[in-house]
């Protein structure tokens, strides 16, 4: 994508990648560290894709557009629930799991087809706590306390 807005996130996580795809992609595990929303998918090529709210409300939506478990996922997202970020329309979401050794390294890297982006701005923001609080819960077994809700 040229003339983009980019989020790029590594993290290297001690987990394998089955573990790591599970707690990524299963609702109640995403309620954990995902401010108490989560997503919703069978995380098959083609289908819908969403993340609820608690109170059912949908934040985001979209399509999975390439699933490869548990070494890729990419999806398209656009956010439903601010009008302005929802008008800059869809963006990509790319998620990579890379064994190595006793961990897997966790690449995010979230961008749109427009220049200087809200919606990624506010992901760019984001994307840090949901994953510290992924880690926290595989590593360790508990969420991050700021997370949990």
């Amino acid at each position: 994508m040229s003339g983009n807005s980019k989020f790029v996130y590594v993290t290297y996580i001690r987990t394998t990648p089955e573990k790591l795809w599970e707690a990524f992609t299963t609702p109640d595990l995403n309620r954990l560290y995902w401010f108490g929303a989560a997503q919703d998918s069978d995380f098959k090529k083609g289908s819908p894709w969403r993340i609820v709210f608690q109170d059912g409300r949908v934040a985001d939506s979209g399509e999975v557009v390439e699933s490869d478990p548990p070494r890729k996922l990419v999806l398209s997202w656009r956010n439903e629930f601010m009008p302005e970020m929802k008008a800059e329309g869809y963006s990509r979401a790319t998620f990579t799991l890379e064994p190595s050794g006793n961990v897997v390294k966790f690449t995010v890297v979230h961008e749109i087809e427009r220049q200087d982006s809200k919606f990624i701005g506010a992901v760019s923001n984001g994307w840090p706590h949901i994953l510290s609080g992924l880690k926290s819960l595989l590593e360790t077994g508990a969420p991050l306390e700021a997370a949990e809700s």
